[in-house]
């Protein structure tokens, strides 16, 4: 077995042992052990990239796979998960909530997304998803003094717990009748009219589907958005998504491709439903947090379109779609965690009214970010909403293009909305700008490539050309 395939790996695993034991006998280590993580997941992304050149390989009885999906998704997650820590450093040490713990789950959180990624094999896919969603429990509810944060929590436990039930039940099923977890043994297993895998089939897109908040396994998303510290609401909002549409892809495209007749229409189904319900739910919202929630459910819609495709294109459009939006999620963020007066970060739409006025270089930014995940031209979010579309009519799924389409020009509605209100509205009281570094550098990199991106749009598509699934 060649572990240099799995050494990054071990090294995070080995690296949280690390750091757990310098924050039990450490007092006060706190920025210590935060910054220590950054460190060591900026470590992880050169030992990640360093596997890029390795072709398709295999290990522990070929359960866990190294390709170009799985390092380039591995990629994506843990530059995200850099940005995401060094923005929301002075977040966390506002609301007092920068404990030893806080760094130690998000990269035992990772740790799970990267092993998700490279599952090959129902078990392994499962171990993934408990760690990552394990960590992801406690840092809803991190804000401890907070009712909101507690019932966040709570309600994302419960929900998840259903959701994993559901989806372990699937996994039973596809096991009973296949007779293998392994997704290469599943493949080759004749397929043909044995309703007990299809069953499990369905179970297990429902499990996914949780995962990243598509309609009607939408219900969590909202609540926990809103009451989760913004910190985390930005980790939620990103990176799980990755892992789960990664898994999508390979779920449904290596063991389940025989079966796309049966699968193509729920994730059609899924698709349109969350395009519709997160364009118009998101009109009423009166909290910003909340606002992102149903426009991720919208992006979901739109990613697992180019899914529904069941062609390479189509796959290569999605992981485009959700490079793009992950920019847009960290950039968004980062003008929410400017809101900030007298140490109280303020999120309701109304704290933007007038915000033009006092603050031009982030009205600016802000007005990019909403330009751009409303799709309006020459932005990135254009692009990303094109290369779907495209993969789709492609195929002569001429329904599913229309329907985003015109849930495209709903949901520009609400992002136009608060333009109106950053630009147009009476301002109010101005809020502080003694921002860290961070936090500038990530608002000012996700910003420019939202706003570059037309110049050559052709540098993410020859990365994402070389992943070939089908």
């Amino acid at each position: 077995m060649n572990l240099q395939l799995i050494f990054p790996e071990i090294y995070l695993s080995l690296s949280i042992m690390f750091l757990l034991m310098i924050g039990v006998f450490k007092k006060d280590s706190d920025n210590l052990v935060y910054n220590l993580s950054i460190l060591t997941l900026i470590v992880l992304l050169a030992l990640v990239i360093n596997l890029f050149s390795i072709n398709e390989s295999f290990v522990f009885s070929e359960s866990y796979k190294i390709d170009t999906l799985s390092s380039f998704m591995k990629v994506l997650t843990i530059v995200s998960a850099i940005f995401v820590m060094i923005s929301s450093f002075i977040y966390l040490k506002t609301l007092k909530i920068l404990k030893i713990e806080y760094p130690i789950l998000i990269l035992s959180s990772i740790l799970g997304m990267m092993v998700m990624i490279s599952s090959n094999d129902l078990i392994v896919f499962y171990l993934g998803l408990e760690l990552q969603s394990l960590a992801l429990y406690v840092l809803a509810s991190f804000n401890r003094d907070n009712v909101l944060s507690s019932e966040a929590g709570l309600k994302y436990f419960v929900l998840s717990a259903l959701s994993s039930g559901l989806l372990l039940y699937g996994c039973s099923l596809v096991y009973g009748f296949s007779g293998s977890t392994n997704f290469t043994y599943i493949a080759n297993t004749s397929l043909d009219m044995k309703y007990g895998i299809i069953f499990g089939l369905v179970f297990i897109i429902v499990g996914l589907a949780f995962k990243i908040s598509a309609v009607p396994f939408h219900m969590w998303a909202p609540d926990v958005y809103e009451g989760s510290p913004t910190a985390v609401t930005l980790f939620f909002a990103a990176l799980p998504k990755v892992a789960a549409l990664t898994v999508f892809i390979r779920f449904l495209y290596t063991p389940f491709v025989n079966l796309i007749d049966q699968w193509q229409t729920i994730l059609i189904f899924l698709s349109i439903a969350s395009m519709v319900f997160g364009a118009i739910a998101a009109i009423g919202q009166l909290n910003l947090k909340r606002l992102i929630a149903y426009s991720s459910i919208g992006h979901m819609g739109y990613a697992l379109a180019g899914l529904a495709s069941g062609t390479n294109q189509g796959i290569q459009s999605s992981v485009t779609y959700i490079t793009i939006y992950l920019i847009m999620t960290l950039a968004f963020f980062s003008c929410l965690f400017m809101l900030r007066k007298k140490n109280i970060f303020y999120e309701k739409i109304e704290d933007l009214s007038g915000l033009s006025n006092n603050h031009p270089i982030l009205s600016i930014a802000l007005l990019i970010v909403l330009f751009s995940l409303a799709g309006i031209p020459p932005l990135a979010g254009f692009f990303a909403k094109f290369y779907i579309f495209m993969a789709v009519i492609k195929q002569s799924m001429y329904f599913l293009a229309i329907v985003g389409f015109l849930s495209t020009v709903v949901a520009a509605f609400y992002y136009l909305r608060l333009i109106k209100i950053i630009y147009f509205d009476k301002s109010k009281e101005k809020f502080e700008t003694d921002h860290n570094f961070g936090l500038k550098l990530t608002l000012a990199i996700s910003t420019l490539i939202l706003a570059l991106y037309f110049i050559y749009p052709g540098i993410l598509n020859e990365i994402v050309s070389k992943i070939i699934i089908i």
